[in-house]
């Protein structure tokens, strides 16, 4: 399949059940919403060493946030509720607490809530106040700027983690030009982030390796400096290969973000270095949901 002037491999993304949440920072000004944004997902790019996944979901305007001051909305992502639970609350108290100015929301309300501020508020010792408005409770912890405030729950949801694609490229330069604009094409689609530091993964992996104590290793059938000694999946004119990764709350939100990130590259100037989009699997046996390259543009 050509897809205006692309050659859109007859493949398929592979993805899994995850669990998630969505919290809203807030600060005085953007800059330090985005500091504390920026520390909270910060080494968060895989489940197999991070516990979460986590990214910017979206900048937010002063009118869409519960105190009218600007933020962002993060999603994070796992696998374990637990190491939801754990991540979160460590996460919000060594990152968002700690930066000055800030204030933390739940960003998603279901019948399945899990600790924010919570066991927070002990960091008052026993100075903080609760404060409950509609249904909602909140914690005002005394902090040497004034307050940090912080709900006490939010709620996690069904999602899907895994969502990719492959670019593949005669040269680096034309493929990181087509990530970029890629990523910069659903910057601020609801619902989804891509986990990876700028969206982008040059080190794509397989499941296991030569070496017993590694459950993932690199996938050499991608790599094109191992063309010549493992079995390769690339033709001789690819020299890089990125991978995007897109994790969402749904299976729509993901295939549309598929969907615009790789229009959005069929209109680059430089897609005449792209030699093909292909994307990662596990022959279809590990993940629930299937995203088929040819159909997602279709």
């Amino acid at each position: 399949m050509i897809y205006k002037g692309i050659k859109i491999d007859n493949t398929f993304a592979e993805a899994f059940n995850m669990k998630a949440s969505r919290i809203i920072v807030t600060a005085d000004n953007l800059r330090w919403a985005k500091n504390a944004c920026d520390s909270f997902t910060g080494f968060a790019t895989s489940v197999i060493a991070c516990g979460i996944e986590a990214g910017i979901e979206r900048q937010l305007k002063p009118s869409e946030t519960p105190d009218n001051r600007p933020g962002y909305s993060i999603l994070l992502f796992s696998m374990s509720r637990s190491q939801l639970e754990k991540q979160l609350e460590t996460r919000v108290g060594q990152c968002i607490l700690t930066c000055p100015t800030t204030a933390i929301f739940s960003g998603m309300f279901n019948d399945d809530m899990i600790p924010l501020g919570k066991n927070l508020r002990y960091f008052g010792d026993g100075h903080q106040i609760s404060k409950k408005i509609l249904n909602r409770r909140f914690w005002r912890i005394p902090v040497m700027d004034g307050e940090f405030l912080c709900e006490e729950s939010t709620g996690r949801a069904p999602a899907i983690g895994g969502g990719n694609f492959l670019v593949l490229s005669n040269n680096r330069k034309s493929c990181l030009s087509a990530c970029e604009a890629a990523i910069d094409s659903i910057k601020n689609q609801p619902n989804v982030i891509t986990p990876f530091p700028g969206g982008v993964v040059r080190s794509g992996s397989k499941v296991g390796s030569k070496y017993k104590a590694l459950i993932a290793s690199t996938n050499d059938a991608f790599c094109p400096t191992l063309k010549s000694v493992t079995k390769s999946n690339l033709p001789s004119d690819v020299n890089c290969v990125m991978e995007i990764v897109i994790n969402g709350l749904t299976f729509d939100d993901i295939n549309e973000a598929i969907k615009n990130s790789i229009q959005s590259i069929s209109k680059l100037k430089i897609k005449k270095d792209i030699v093909a989009i292909s994307a990662g699997n596990y022959g279809g046996k590990l993940g629930q949901y299937h995203f088929h390259l040819r159909k997602v543009l279709k």
